[in-house]
């Protein structure tokens, strides 16, 4: 059994909070006197600053009561929110991620340059605003007491995971005259009982001047999973305020004996909403991304065990090892889709990230930026998630500073003040299309091809399409801003973007238009694990086309072939499409079979056709990765190991398809 550490479970749980925290404090931006979000960024403060307590984390729970304590202010109103608050609170949440990940690292000085910053932006507001000086109050009325009674109960893992009851109940309390019994009818018995385990629960009677609410605060960090009762009894005066009060009615004396804490009448609305936050908590589960990995290798080594045993079962005649070949291939696929299922998340994570880059480019830049997101639900393979942060950064950052121009200049152009940069996420076959588009001013090509022919790139007055044209700014050190900033200058970040996406078996297309704008699409597989492959041979090697990419296949006789020789197009229903003999690309030296077929693939509306010698049928391919010594052969994007132990390439879609169009604009032409 694998014991989880406490200390990275705190972790996991501060960058859920971290996430929660920035999405409430960007959410606030759009409207400051929201209650709700100030509510809610204050919770998620309290509950980091109490976790970090419970687990050792003092110079963060230090650090965050301080953020706390502004956001306390602003939700009682003695201050308001504003712009520069927000962007405090979000410069000190980096440093708590910092105090998160190095606790003892001695980041002092950084955290009182941070609090400084925060105590301005908090305080400029005191001094100016005008504070009514409150009603006088009735002397009756001047302190009203409320008692309440509790029954509550820990899950029994409480302890476990850090929770002290003791502790909850002295925060009780500190709220006000209080008494507990301890309700012990769930304890069992000796031979019966876990240590470790909680089975105690309490009754209290608390006799406080605090709302309800402060109440619940006391259980903020284990609301979620314990059984919490709160009745209010019937105010009294404080005996501060006149007369005495009479003596409320006694819940339980001290000596009497302690009754199981009753379940909550079916007719109580509060009980089916306990009930569906408990079924929710219990519908999720955090698993280490490291054992999703390793459990895919294992259906990957499955996957071609079944190949291996339907090739046996194939070529035997007993019916009894075919019926069993079947149902292994058939649930072999099932686990295989179940496992691609789980590795799926929604594009949303990836795309949340961006909402404080963008808050952040925006005062860096002095620009006003709109971002929006379409198709957040849209699932991608979580690898696939990971690699391409790192690249929609720099096409976002590209985006704001090349292309959004500043609010002046959009006026004077005719633009709204605000510029726009919407982020957008959609499947088409076995592919996600991820899309940066912006309402910006548009790539200048005049200044493209001037840098690229002064870079040595292309040769002075050198015949490009657009496409190949744009394709420009995504090599090593081209740049045509005008000087380096923080943001762009040195050429780096569009050479990632192409590398990476290249990497991941993708494709970019790009649209431009002077005054308008621009979108940049990223065409990339849905997983990067196992695919629905077609098996062709050619010559006499096999080799694999993505399922995916296939539209369909074509007979083509020797006669057909031998009138194409010098223009390689076929006649695919009313229009022309070019199409690649593989056997001379890949030199196969054999004749050809008289008879050999046309598979016509695609990347979005471009199409090209491949020439094999024999289609075999589908196959279920785990994704091998070339090795080091066979990076720069572009035609391949992997390998897979078949039934019989040999070795199949997957060709590389993208890059044929962009042979394919290139032979046809060089056929076009030449006339």
């Amino acid at each position: 059994m694998t014991t989880l550490d406490p200390i990275q479970v705190f972790r996991t749980e501060a960058a859920e909070l971290f996430e929660q925290i920035e999405a409430g404090l960007l959410d606030l931006l759009h409207d400051l006197s929201n209650q709700d979000q100030i509510d809610a960024v204050f919770r998620g403060l309290h509950t980091l600053k109490g976790s970090g307590a419970m687990f050792g984390f003092d110079a963060l729970a230090a650090f965050t009561h301080h953020c706390e304590t502004a956001f306390d202010r602003v939700r009682k109103g003695e201050v308001p929110a504003t712009a520069e608050l927000v962007a405090c609170v979000l410069g000190a949440q980096d440093h708590m991620k910092v105090l998160v990940d190095q606790p003892h690292g001695g980041h002092e000085e950084a955290g009182d340059r941070l609090l400084a910053k925060l105590q301005a932006a908090v305080g400029e507001h005191t001094g100016s605003t005008v504070v009514a000086p409150p009603l006088p109050a009735p002397a009756a009325a001047a302190s009203k007491a409320t008692t309440f009674r509790l029954r509550f109960r820990l899950p029994a893992n409480a302890m476990a995971n850090g929770t002290n009851p003791l502790g909850l109940l002295d925060e009780l309390r500190e709220l006000g005259e209080c008494s507990v019994t301890a309700d012990l009818s769930a304890v069992p018995g000796l031979d019966e009982i876990a240590p470790s385990d909680l089975h105690v629960g309490w009754t209290v009677t608390l006799t406080t001047e605090q709302p309800r609410s402060a109440i619940e605060d006391v259980f903020i960090f284990v609301m979620d999973d314990m059984e919490l009762e709160i009745e209010e009894g019937a105010s009294t005066a404080s005996p501060q305020s006149g007369p005495k009060p009479a003596a409320a009615p006694p819940v339980h004396a001290a000596t009497s004996a302690v009754a199981p804490v009753p379940a909550l009448h079916p007719a109580d609305p509060a009980q089916p909403a306990a009930d569906a936050k408990h079924s929710k908590a219990a519908e999720n589960l955090r698993v280490p991304a490291e054992r999703l990995d390793e459990l895919m290798d294992r259906v990957g080594e499955l996957v071609i065990a079944q190949s291996r045993l339907s090739q046996l079962a194939n070529s035997s005649a007993d019916i009894q090892l075919r019926s069993v070949s079947e149902d292994v291939e058939r649930l072999s696929g099932e686990l295989r889709d179940t496992m691609m299922v789980l590795r799926m998340v929604p594009v949303t994570q990836l795309f949340n990230r961006f909402r404080r880059l963008v808050h952040d480019l925006a005062r860096e830049t002095g620009k006003m930026i709109e971002l929006e997101f379409e198709g957040e639900t849209t699932e991608v393979d979580k690898t696939v998630i990971e690699r391409l942060a790192d690249p929609l950064v720099h096409l976002v950052r590209n985006s704001v500073d090349h292309g959004l121009e500043l609010p002046d200049e959009r006026t004077a152009a005719g633009k709204a003040r605000s510029g726009r940069v919407l982020l957008s996420a959609r499947q088409s076959g076995g592919e996600v299309i991820i899309t940066i588009k912006d309402d910006g001013r548009g790539i200048d090509r005049d200044r493209v091809r001037a840098k690229a022919e002064a870079s040595g790139l292309i040769q002075p007055g050198q015949q490009l399409m657009d496409q190949e044209l744009l394709q420009l700014i995504f090599q090593p050190g081209f740049s045509t801003a005008a000087q380096v900033t923080n943001l762009s200058g040195r050429g780096v970040g569009m050479d990632v973007v192409k590398k990476t996406v290249e990497a991941l078996r993708g494709v970019i297309d790009m649209r431009s238009e002077p005054g308008k704008g621009s979108e940049i699409s990223l065409r990339i597989p849905l997983t990067l694990a196992i695919i629905d492959g077609l098996l062709v041979r050619i010559g006499t090697g096999c080799y694999v086309i993505p399922l995916s990419a296939v539209e369909e296949c074509l007979e083509l006789s020797l006669e057909q072939d031998l009138r194409s020789r010098g223009r390689s197009f076929i006649s695919l229903r009313d229009s022309l499409v070019p199409f690649l003999r593989l056997r001379d690309l890949f030199r196969t030296g054999t004749p050809p079979d008289p008879y050999q077929k046309v598979v016509v693939i695609s990347t979005g509306d471009e199409r090209v056709g491949l020439v094999v010698d024999q289609i075999i049928g589908d196959h279920q391919t785990v994704i091998k990765s070339m090795s080091k010594l066979h990076h720069d052969v572009v035609t391949f994007s992997g390998a897979t190991i078949l039934g019989d132990g040999s070795v199949a390439l997957i060709l590389d879609v993208a890059h044929l398809v962009n042979v394919g169009q290139q032979q046809e604009a060089q056929l076009r032409a030449a006339g």
